[in-house]
């Protein structure tokens, strides 16, 4: 199909209709980071540090919108997926190293995801967590297997209103110290003991899959064959997707820690347990609390975890500089390896929550490296031309990837015992 055919195929009606047309990317990638590791890491922050720990959400949402904006530019400007860029512009015993870490990075991602849907089937169906972690991952790999970008879109899409509306009815019953939510959402604090805490909630919230994901999704769209007035108009219509969308998942994070900041630390109740904390909704909300729980946290289950498969086989695929496409056998494997890499590390774990907590952490410290990756490739005029990152751009990504780094040493050392934050 030449440019020309390719344009009046894809020529909205309206204004709306083109800015309706944007919108699904940003939502799909917000699922990933409203996942079943998010819970774990948003009740533990409420739970044992009330409203202090706000903070973290609001600046890993404010991070995620630079760089989730930074990764569909790529994507849009050079119609390649930030694994594919890197497998193309890097010599291979760099990007090897660090895609073969990324895909790792998925495979975290997906044993919380995983593991989370299978506390919610035990937690309502009393499915053993073995059993419902490998139903999880089979009807996820069917998900996927089954479906194309946009059918899953209108699924996942569902399923962010399915969680967002059960929050929302928890906050309604709810107390809650306003004055102090507001307080917590824009002070950082780093109260003692906390910062496990931190590093989970900022892994959960900034997800180096969701980085790949959203490259691969938006330049699936081809926008790289218009003109440059086409992509810079695309590029503004993708900025407000990932903003609008973002915004969700940091009300939805926000709303868990309120919850349990209202509900467990309130009432100096410790939360060590998914389960535990939905037995411990019945009595202080209702049964109608826990079930809205269990629902939603089966939804989170499902939808993160088909976006961490695309996400696995993104970048699986992208190491032999292809992009995703399921009936591929490189992305094929890299779905299953995702998923079943994750459904064995689940049956050797004793403490699911602990699990879902350091998966999150272990997203952390990958970071990093998928931040300066993402860097290099979107400042390189050779992979981006004129829409190379401008100095101004560079500074900013640079300064959110020295905070990652900065809170990675202070992790390592209070876990040696060198200092005490």
């Amino acid at each position: 199909m030449d440019l020309k055919h390719y344009q009046e195929k894809h020529k909205p009606s309206s204004r709306a209709e083109e800015i309706l047309r944007y919108i699904g990317p940003g939502l799909l990638i917000t699922v990933g980071f409203i996942d079943p590791g998010n819970w774990a890491s948003n009740l533990a922050a409420g739970a044992d540090y009330g409203y202090l720990l706000l903070w973290m959400v609001t600046l890993s949402t404010i991070m995620l919108i630079l760089l989730q904006h930074n990764a569909a530019h790529l994507g849009i400007a050079s119609g390649l997926c930030l694994s594919e860029a890197a497998t193309k512009y890097l010599p291979r015993y760099v990007s090897v190293p660090i895609l073969a870490s990324a895909v790792m990075a998925s495979v975290a991602t997906s044993l919380a995801e995983i593991l989370g849907g299978a506390i919610a089937l035990e937690l309502l169906f009393g499915i053993p967590l073995w059993l419902g972690s490998i139903m999880m991952a089979a009807l996820c790999s069917w998900l996927l297997r089954s479906n194309s970008y946009s059918k899953l879109e209108k699924i996942i899409i569902g399923f962010v209103s399915i969680i967002g509306l059960s929050f929302l009815a928890e906050i309604i019953m709810v107390p809650l110290d306003w004055g102090a939510a507001a307080k917590g959402w824009v002070t950082p604090s780093i109260p003692k003991g906390s910062l496990l805490v931190i590093m989970s909630v900022l892994g959960a919230v900034v997800m180096p899959h969701n980085l790949f994901l959203h490259s691969e999704v938006i330049q699936s769209r081809h926008w790289n064959l218009e003109d440059e007035a086409v992509i810079k108009r695309q590029l503004n219509f993708e900025f407000l997707d990932t903003l609008l969308s973002m915004s969700i998942g940091w009300a939805i994070n926000s709303a868990m820690i309120l919850v349990a900041a209202a509900v467990f630390f309130a009432n100096n109740v410790k939360v060590d347990d998914l389960a535990q904390a939905v037995d411990l909704l019945k009595p202080l909300l209702g049964n109608s609390a826990a079930v809205l729980f269990a629902i939603a946290l089966l939804f989170a289950g499902i939808s993160s975890t088909a976006t961490a498969g695309m996400a696995g086989a993104t970048v699986y695929a992208g190491i032999f500089g292809e992009g995703y496409d399921v009936q591929d056998p490189h992305s094929w494997h890299g779905v299953l390896l995702t998923y079943w890499l994750a459904v064995l590390i689940i049956l050797f774990i004793d403490d699911p929550f602990s699990g879902l907590i350091y998966s999150q952490m272990a997203l952390s410290i990958q970071l990093p490296w998928t931040i300066g990756l993402l860097i290099y490739l979107t400042s390189s005029k050779r992979v981006m031309g004129k829409f190379a990152n401008t100095m101004r751009m560079k500074i900013i990504l640079s300064g959110i990837g020295a905070i990652v780094i900065v809170l990675n040493i202070m992790l390592l050392l209070e876990s040696f015992g060198i200092m005490t934050f």
